[in-house]
């Protein structure tokens, strides 16, 4: 028998292709590939595969003789994704995979095969692309109590509203500019609702607080409905908009959101441009750490993955979660911290329309901080507004909101964003 782990690996995508290539060129000294399984065994990859026995069945990975450890690279919550890694924890085989929308929909039933029967279950490639984060939050900050974990968790939506602020492009123009250099999807509505950077966060916040990853129990708003004239009015607050998770433990539980934000431009998070993430933990007794790296592409992703086998073939591979975060608990709050918010509005041009929107909101406990309002141009009939509130609750601002909605006579195109807070 070889003293090397042997991999079976399923899915031949751009990171399939690339962790094949490194692992047959001796990235990872300690694994041979053995066995791939795709669906087309003559498509091109740019890789010479003659050496290792393609499987037509990527789940006969899992009864493969010579195969140890199954590497799943082939996507989707459910299906054969799902069937590969139950079949392979079930037969004592880790497991690599980058699926963070099956970790996210089915950690309790695999989390169970895997602490169950003591099987490695690696998955640093499901969360922020080539970014370390799983391994600084279970083994680097081992012994500190987290608080608080934020960050941009999506290279597609960050790089969006990097290149509307830069280069001054609409939504829609970003977005194909993104798709064109492979930084998002042709279908991009995992991505751009904001569901991508939840399920991120779900996996993240299991680790940190050990809760049971719940997409249910996270409040997620994605970036359709930022313009270029918010960008610019961002800007005028000396602030970007980023897509940024959170997950904060208070006395409630734990809060989760992912939403467009306002980020004062001296902030940290703000110089995370393009496809880059990155993530800020407060722990004690730490204090903080901020981590950034590249969020998309093949290549992070691979990385991730080959570092995820190396660690299996060193010995350290462990199960998904720790024996005492098996017992997940539920996330107990839904309710988010008071905060300061920017609402954008189209008043109509005619008297008493500022007047009463401001009434409005202060009829509901909303107050407002600063205001920005463009002059009318010829023919315009509504004029964009936007304010800076005081803290609020979400509660209260959405029930001001509601009734500014309600006013078509004086007000219309009504959005609001939290303003990033920084930790007390």
């Amino acid at each position: 028998m070889s003293d090397k782990i042997r991999i079976g690996l399923a899915g031949l995508g751009t990171v399939g292709a690339t962790v094949a290539a490194r692992l047959l060129q001796g990235a990872v000294p300690r694994a041979e590939l053995v066995a791939v399984s795709a669906r087309d065994a003559k498509k091109d990859r740019g890789v010479d595969l003659s050496t290792v026995d393609f499987v037509a069945t990527p789940l006969d990975l899992a009864s493969h003789d010579e195969v140890d450890v199954v590497v799943e690279l082939i996507g989707g919550e459910n299906g054969i994704a799902l069937e590969l890694v139950e079949a392979a924890l079930e037969k004592g085989k880790p497991v690599v995979t980058a699926n963070k929308a099956m970790l996210a929909k089915h950690a309790a039933r695999l989390s169970d095969l895997s602490v169950g029967g003591d099987v490695p279950l690696a998955f640093e490639a499901a969360v922020a692309g080539g970014i370390p984060v799983i391994k600084t939050v279970r083994e680097g900050l081992a012994g500190n109590d987290i608080h608080r974990l934020c960050g941009i968790l999506n290279g597609t939506c960050n790089y969006i509203l990097s290149q509307m602020a830069a280069a001054g492009l609409s939504f829609e123009e970003a977005l194909k500019e993104a798709q064109e250099k492979g930084f998002a999807e042709a279908d991009p509505s995992l991505d751009v609702s904001g569901m991508d950077a939840g399920q991120k966060l779900a996996i993240l916040s299991a680790l940190a607080f050990g809760v049971a990853p719940d997409m249910d129990n996270i409040s997620v708003t994605g970036i359709e409905a930022i313009t270029a004239a918010d960008i610019a009015f961002a800007a005028e607050f000396d602030s970007v908009i980023r897509l940024v998770g959170l997950a904060e433990r208070s006395g409630n539980g734990v809060y989760h959101s992912v939403e467009p934000v306002l980020v004062k431009k001296a902030h940290p998070l703000a110089q995370v441009v393009n496809e880059l993430n990155a993530v800020s933990i407060s722990a004690v007794p730490l204090g903080g750490v901020m981590l950034q790296g590249p969020g998309a592409g093949g290549g992070a992703t691979a990385s991730a993955v080959l570092a995820d086998i190396s660690d299996i073939a060193s010995g350290f591979g462990r199960p998904l979660f720790d024996s005492t975060v098996a017992a997940m608990t539920e996330s107990a709050s839904s309710n988010a911290p008071a905060r300061e918010f920017y609402i954008r509005l189209a008043l109509a041009d005619q008297p008493g329309s500022m007047a009463k929107a401001t009434q409005i909101l202060a009829e509901n406990g909303v107050s407002i901080e600063e205001v920005v309002q463009r002059s009318s141009e010829a023919g315009d009939s509504h004029l964009p507004v936007v304010f800076i509130t005081h803290q609020a609750e979400s509660a209260a601002l959405e029930t001001a909101l509601a009734a500014l909605e309600q006013q078509s006579e004086i007000c219309n195109a009504v959005l609001a964003l939290p303003v990033f807070a920084e930790e007390d």
